[in-house]
């Protein structure tokens, strides 16, 4: 656990936006100690990013009236929250066109066949539709076969996370050798409403809720997971476990236009959860934080990447940072990290790697993959 006085540190450097130094942010096991996999491995995996960069310093330029007025100071997007720039896709994009792409990639690389794919699930917090399910529509502009069964996952940042352990544990049931776990998130429609909304706005309060909004980024990626021996190669997915507190499930909350985050508290909160997860993962696998190669963490901002490092006694070298280019993409943050990592060569045979989130709920989950 962090210790108190480093998490209020933390907490208040990320949570106080005004004048001053401070700123804004076989057989699956199941059991309490976790979920493990002896049989599954990970066969495909690819991301696409989005073509349109958005500086932070575009963004504080439409805002800086707003923020003058409000007594905010500038340069709090680069400053602390350390997030120079994120993406857009181009307007009208839909995500279940990009987590398609992000899906035929996964597939060719794994040399999976779409009839053998027996389950597709979405994990995107961005959807088409409230009905039907973004999946279904993936699953016809991917022609998957009709009997692979598509459904949404919502988790919020950890719903791709929750979709791996799925699919992994019906590959180990034997229901199915090979299924599809793909993402596509996009923060136009967000971002650029919070702007005009915070244009407007002459509560301070309102502003500190919303801030968070603006390091939202867009991207889409999919992972294809196989029956060991059914790929001529794969990396193992060992699973791990997940520990919730959702007492605090309303400190952040969203529409599709605008977020509300109790920064200080989800901050907090989120660590608590989060040291716990770690802890109950060490104590029931044996984990060595010295013995993981790399770890692959959703990423939010600079402070919070930080604080899980600190909190868990991390190697910060070991985490590959994408918000500084990519901000805070939600449910995708994760594979895309591990994707990234891999395309950037930082991968070798048998590394071991970390698989961690927090989300707002508040979950957080924790799994291992042996490259």
């Amino acid at each position: 656990m962090l210790a108190g006085q480093c998490a209020d540190h933390l907490a208040d450097q990320l949570c106080s936006p005004y004048g001053g130094a401070t700123a804004i942010p076989g057989t699956t096991h199941v059991s309490n100690a976790g979920q493990r996999f002896d049989d599954v491995v990970i066969s495909g995996l690819a991301h696409v990013d989005a073509p349109h960069v958005v500086t932070s310093e575009s963004i504080e330029e439409q805002l800086a009236p707003a923020m003058q007025r409000l007594g905010v100071r500038p340069g709090l997007l680069t400053g602390l929250v350390g997030i120079h720039e994120r993406r857009f896709w181009d307007a009208g994009v839909q995500p279940s066109e990009v987590a398609a792409d992000a899906g035929e990639l996964a597939l060719q690389r794994s040399g999976v066949d779409k009839a053998a794919v027996g389950v597709l699930i979405n994990t995107s917090v961005s959807r088409d539709y409230i009905e039907p399910s973004t999946a279904s529509i993936i699953h016809g502009r991917m022609e998957l076969p009709p009997e692979a069964i598509n459904f949404d996952l919502g988790n919020a940042c950890l719903g791709f996370i929750n979709g791996m352990n799925l699919v992994a544990g019906m590959i180990e049931r034997g229901e199915i050798e090979h299924g599809l776990v793909v993402n596509g998130e996009g923060s136009r429609f967000a971002v650029e409403s919070t702007i005009a909304r915070l244009q407007r706005t002459e509560d301070p309060k309102v502003f500190r809720e919303q801030f968070a909004t603006l390091t939202l980024g867009s991207g889409a990626v999919a992972m294809v997971l196989s029956r060991a021996g059914t790929v001529d190669a794969g990396h193992r997915f060992l699973g791990g476990l997940s520990r919730a507190r959702t007492e605090h499930a309303l400190l952040c909350t969203a529409q599709l236009d605008e977020m509300r985050t109790d920064t200080r508290e989800l901050l907090l909160a989120g660590l608590e959860v989060g040291a716990l997860t770690w802890k109950e993962a060490v104590g029931s696998f044996g984990w060595d934080a010295d013995g993981f190669d790399l770890y692959a963490v959703h990423q939010v901002s600079r402070v919070h990447t930080r604080a899980v490092c600190e909190t868990l006694g991390l190697d910060y070298d070991k985490f590959p940072l994408i918000f500084p280019r990519f901000g805070n993409i939600g449910p995708a943050s994760v594979p895309i990290v591990l994707s990234k990592a891999v395309d950037d060569g930082r991968l070798s045979s048998g590394d071991r790697v970390a698989l961690m989130g927090i989300g707002s709920g508040i979950n957080a989950a924790a799994a291992e993959v042996v490259w």
